[in-house]
């Protein structure tokens, strides 16, 4: 045998033993992430965030939530209902009887979300009681779901309303925002038909192109991904070329629920508008309604880690309803953890879902290519400038199997200027307040000593943690133990 084959031969031996040695036996699960191979990682579900209804911006408990949600989530649009509902006072008659429009109320939502460095994603709705053709309303705050009684009237008022946001706000700034008409006209927020919807998305499309053909607009912002094939054949016939496809799902609105029901839904809507149509998700969340609602837990945070990176490329916004329990449609909850849809309590107090986003914000601009498959664990891996992101999940839908399980990483092609790493944790002990306030007996009112403390429980414990250099470029994570429902976000600084 010469050199050159002996050679080979210890080569070989020594990357077989490498390999062998690259995670535990322990390790049930395990992924390899290659940092010299990646796509790219858009952060689609910042573009917007869901709320209430508009009469709550002017509340401060709101406005300091949604500051929170822009400058540590990164949202950049808010969307919410009933911007044209009495409470706003938009429609009045002077003593003339004439019709006059005040805006002040709109301005002084619209100028605090724009002064932040947000946008407003403009839900046009509902119907002032002056221009109603009946008398039904839903919510607390009754926000009138009527018909137009004379669609000449209505369109008078976006007409108006749409050049004063321009006058207000200046055309370039309007140029990016989205004005959607209605919601959900088919679960209850419409009191007419489908033809009656489409006449209102007719005249209310052709009475913002009117101000400026350059201005977004879109609908039918129906739930459960409905009249998609619809209203692309009625705009067809009636050449209107909308600027997005809107609508909205929940986990819940499909029986049995599925753990990708949102891929496989979105999916056959992307299918249906085609590749080139913007496709907005302006409501989801982890469950609408369900005997047992989870929002408070940390199934809230394991679902939209999954959920974000399960759906990745298929809609061009995916707006989680909603941000804070600041929010009024069976009228305001006092209790703190009362599984409001919330990222945050009443108090601004994140739960286990706020962490997942902020977690989700911190990823990079790109995605290592990764190998390795489990049925309820999952890895992520980003990488920027100044840091790669590893992000392990646990996720299954209620009722389902899942445990316990041991997970390796193994990250390929690290910068050798890594310096080192530290790790966060979201599950029953880390970041999850609701059991903090659970062990001080649930109490409804909580002191502001028991807030500041609960608070505290909600902030993540960071760590640094070793990790084993396999090469000079090569780096595994070993033995990570990751609960049900559980998250492990990994920074490794550069």
């Amino acid at each position: 045998m010469n050199k050159t084959s002996i050679l080979l031969i210890t080569l070989l031996s020594l990357f077989v033993i490498v390999q062998s040695q690259s995670c535990s036996s322990s390790a049930s699960v395990q992924f390899t992430a290659d940092l010299k191979s990646t796509t790219e990682w858009v952060h689609y579900w910042e573009r917007c965030v869901g709320s209430g209804h508009a009469l709550l911006g002017m509340r401060d408990d709101w406005r300091s939530a949604l500051k929170i949600a822009h400058d540590k989530l990164g949202f950049q649009q808010v969307r919410f209902h009933g911007i044209f509902d009495d409470d706003l006072s938009v429609v009045q008659v002077d003593a003339s009887g004439n019709i006059v429009y005040s805006f002040y109320d709109i301005d002084q939502v619209y100028d605090y979300i724009v002064g932040i460095g947000m946008k407003p994603f403009v839900e046009l709705s509902f119907m002032p009681e002056l221009f109603a053709s009946g008398n039904a309303t839903i919510f607390h705050y009754k926000g009138n779901i009527t018909p137009p009684k004379n669609y000449t009237l209505w369109s008078d008022l976006i007409v108006n309303f749409v050049n004063h946001v321009i006058d207000r706000y200046g055309m370039e700034e309007i140029q990016t925002w989205h004005f959607e008409i209605w919601n959900e006209p088919n679960c209850g927020f419409w009191s007419s038909n489908q033809t009656e919807y489409f006449n209102l998305l007719k005249v209310t499309f052709d009475a913002v192109k009117s101000v400026s053909p350059t201005l977004s607009v879109g609908g039918p912002a129906t739930c459960q991904s409905q009249w998609l094939p619809e209203t692309l054949a009625f705009t067809q016939e009636n050449g209107i070329v909308l600027d997005f496809i809107s609508t909205h799902e929940y986990p819940t609105d499909i029986e049995p629920v599925q753990r990708n029901i949102m891929n496989q839904v979105i999916s056959k809507s992307r299918s249906i508008v085609g590749p080139d149509m913007q496709l907005f998700y302006t409501e989801y969340n982890d469950g609408l309604f369900s005997p047992q609602q989870l929002h408070d837990t940390t199934y809230a945070s394991a679902f939209a880690i999954f959920n974000v990176i399960d759906v990745y490329g298929l809609p061009d916004l995916f707006s989680w309803w909603t941000f804070t329990d600041v929010f009024e449609e069976q009228g305001q909850q006092s209790v703190l953890f009362n599984e409001g849809f919330g990222l945050q309590t009443i108090y601004n107090i994140p739960k286990p879902s706020f962490k997942a986003f902020e977690i989700l914000h911190e990823t990079g601009n790109l995605r290592a290519a990764t190998t390795g498959s489990h049925p309820t664990v999952g890895v992520l891996v980003t990488s920027s400038d100044e840091e790669v992101m590893v992000i392990i999940y646990n996720h299954n839908i209620p009722g389902a199997p899942i445990q316990n399980e041991t997970v390796c990483v193994v990250v390929n092609n690290v910068p050798s200027n890594a310096r080192f790493a530290d790790i966060r944790r979201i599950d029953d002990t880390n970041s999850n307040p609701i059991a903090t306030w659970q062990a001080m007996g649930s109490p409804n009112y909580p002191t502001p000593n028991q807030i500041n403390q609960i608070y505290q429980s909600a902030e993540f414990k960071v760590a640094t943690i070793q990790y084993k250099r396999l090469t000079p470029s090569d780096i595994q994570f070993d033995n990570l133990v990751i609960p049900p429902q559980g998250v492990i976000a990994i920074k490794i600084y550069l």
